[in-house]
């Protein structure tokens, strides 16, 4: 077993590996960038490197620096982790030749099956199903569009390299193929460095699920049973689970067949994920199932095959690269009741789950046990920041059953308090709870479906409005008395006035009044509202400028308002359209004296490597528009314009 490993990695997958070395007794080297400076992964280490600036470009994916750091610590392996280098057969070669060991299947295992046009051909010989469509080199508009027609609309333009959803287009109609594909390419040469795409045959009612395999240098290959991860927005995973609802018995075995198949055509050799599309209009059946691709590398979701197999596959990832046998072989595999994930990430739900940046001032999981695991690399006081996956956290549940599974997961994001950024939980909380996710009938397009429902905001309470104003001020208040000159706002008569709180919620805004009453209980006016507040309230946290609230999985933050403030704000933000994230504008589509219309595409915003388009939300005439290549920060300016009515 090695003495010591670097990770090529930083935040949750890199805490998760550190912890499982420090069990096998294992040193740790991190490797960080400025951003990741004081992180946890970093402090969790036993040695840390500094590898280069905040973008990935110059840090998390230079090589020779990740290299040259276990060089200079005495690392005798890599562990890549997921994402990042991870999947790079040229980073294997040249870990390998650097006298290295890389944590991880080798370098023509990861050719093999890296580019997924290459990998549909090679499974179609091995006999695995492949999913009908067009995966070959030409790239051409007119071979891509016209072999779209042959397999006939709908139509799934993908990025032939990476995954999590990056280079994905769905394509309902012939007309907007072109813009579709120019769209798909442009994000997957972004996030891949490789604009190449194939086109395959949409599925309608399509479902994930993909097989966990391993195999080890001695020719073992094992699969330790599937995941469902068919919960998913904008073609990126939202709450994973193992087993999948509703498998028979004979599905299992066939779809478990292939997936060793797929590994063995490939002398596999460590943790990989064979990924299927089923078509469940019909239920799951064995003859309605194709390869899609194969992840080699650990995946984010592998926490739930651990919890019903109680296998640590970190554990086997530095055995099998150290060049020991599987620890267990197949018949030694079991499942044992069911597991959920739910990744919690700094996103709005509702605006369409854009990506957050924030400080996390306030953070609380539920404590963790033996049926669930936090699996974070952020603390109390950390900052997401707009250069990586703005993924905070995922809770990890297990139960004898799904329902009782299900349960704990409700129960575990109704106990999660996150303020300082925008955050998904009440989104997650509201899908687990959703009639048709309960009962297991889950497919691909479940989430963008009942999007409104699931992401609808639930108003604030006169409760959580009184909890918010008590959280913003910690002064005492002097009692109520019968002196009827009280009742006048902002006066006071032989008494002290009564105190007054500014609060704001997007565009509304709360004046507060609060006294003490003679039982010593709190009065909170407001509005047409007088709620009487005892001691004891809801959970709530103050932080800089604002006050959150949490109520179950939901919370609701306020503003603690600068009434001057918000007349310069409103003054300041006239006619102009700003950015809802940091980010790169890759696209500009009109110029300045343009007559726009509304919802016309102005330009296109690149972001957490996802492409976003920014429209007009009104018909007008542009005055000013921000130049392509320009790097933004959120509430930039990016396009100034006034209305039509006001420009004839």
């Amino acid at each position: 077993m090695f003495s010591k490993i670097l990770i090529a990695n930083r935040s949750e997958i890199a805490c998760r590996i550190i912890r499982t070395a420090r069990k096998m007794g294992v040193a740790t080297v991190a490797v960080y960038s400025d951003a990741d400076a004081r992180s946890m992964h970093v402090a969790m280490a036993d040695e840390a490197v500094h590898i280069g600036a905040s973008p990935v470009g110059e840090s998390y994916l230079v090589a020779e620096r990740i290299i040259d750091a276990a060089l200079q610590t005495g690392a005798q392996a890599i562990h890549p982790g997921y994402g990042f280098l991870s999947e790079n057969p040229d980073f294997v070669d040249m870990v390998e030749a650097a006298g290295l060991v890389f944590i991880g299947p080798s370098a023509a295992s990861i050719r093999a099956m890296g580019l997924k046009d290459a990998a549909k051909r090679l499974m179609e010989k091995a006999g695995v199903p492949v999913v009908p469509g067009y995966h070959g080199e030409g790239q051409e508009i007119v071979i891509l569009a016209t072999k779209a027609n042959e397999i006939g609309y709908p139509v799934l333009i993908k990025a032939r390299a990476g995954g999590g959803g990056k280079g994905m287009r769905k394509v309902d109609d012939p007309a907007t193929f072109p813009e579709a594909l120019a769209a798909a390419k442009r994000e997957a040469k972004a996030a891949f460095g490789d604009d190449r795409v194939l086109v395959e045959k949409y599925v309608e009612t399509p479902r994930h699920i993909e097989v966990q395999v391993f195999g080890d240098s001695h020719g073992n290959v094992v699969h330790l049973f599937e995941r469902d991860c068919s919960a998913q927005r904008r073609h990126q995973k939202v709450i994973e689970e193992a087993p999948a609802p509703g498998m028979s018995p004979e599905m299992r075995a066939a779809m478990t067949d292939a997936a060793v198949k797929a590994a063995e055509a490939i002398s596999y050799c460590g943790a990989g994920t064979i990924e299927f599309i089923v078509d469940a209009t019909e239920g799951l059946r064995p003859d309605r199932f194709w390869f899609m691709e194969m992840n080699t590398r650990l995946q984010v979701e592998h926490p739930v095959t651990e919890m019903i197999t109680g296998v640590d596959l970190v554990e086997w990832q530095l055995r099998v690269a150290a060049g020991e046998r599987l620890p267990k072989l197949q018949d030694e595999i079991s499942i044992n009741g069911h597991a959920f994930e739910a990744r919690l990430y700094a996103e709005d739900a509702t605006r369409d789950f854009l990506p957050a940046i924030g400080t996390l001032h306030h953070l609380r999981f539920p404590p963790e046990n033996v049926s669930l695991r936090v699996e974070t690399g952020v603390r109390e006081g950390d900052s997401v920041s707009p250069f990586y996956d703005p993924m905070i956290a995922k809770l990890v549940v297990h139960g004898d059953s799904r329902a009782s599974a299900l349960a704990a997961l409700t129960a575990a994001l109704e106990e999660t308090e996150i303020a300082g950024s925008v955050v998904n939980t009440q989104f997650l909380a509201a899908l687990a709870s959703d009639e048709d996710f309960a009962a297991g009938n889950v497919e691909t397009g479940l989430i963008a479906r009942k999007q409104s429902q699931l992401t609808r905001q639930q108003e604030p309470t006169a409760a959580m409005v009184a909890t918010a104003v008590l959280t913003a001020t910690d002064r005492i208040v002097e009692p109520d008395a019968a002196d009827p000159w009280l009742a006048i706002s902002g006066y006071a008569h032989f008494h002290a006035p009564k105190k007054m709180v500014m609060l704001s919620r997007g565009e509304d805004m709360i004046v507060a009044r609060l006294a003490v009453a003679a039982n010593g209980n709190t009065n909170v006016s407001f509005g047409d509202e007088r709620q009487i507040v005892a001691p004891a309230r809801l959970n709530s946290a103050r932080w800089p400028g604002h006050v959150t609230v949490f109520s179950g999985a939901a919370s609701h933050t306020f503003a603690v308002a600068d009434p001057f403030a918000a007349v310069e704000a409103a003054i300041a933000g006239g006619g102009g359209l700003r950015a809802p994230m940091p980010g790169l504008v890759k696209l500009v589509r009109v110029s300045p004296g343009e007559k726009v219309v509304k919802g016309q595409a102005l330009l296109v915003l690149e972001a957490m490597k996802m492409e976003h388009t920014i429209i007009a939300p009104h018909d007008g005439i542009i005055e000013e528009i921000a130049e392509a290549g320009a790097q933004v920060t959120d509430g930039t300016v990016l396009a100034r314009f006034v209305e039509q009515e006001a420009a004839s």
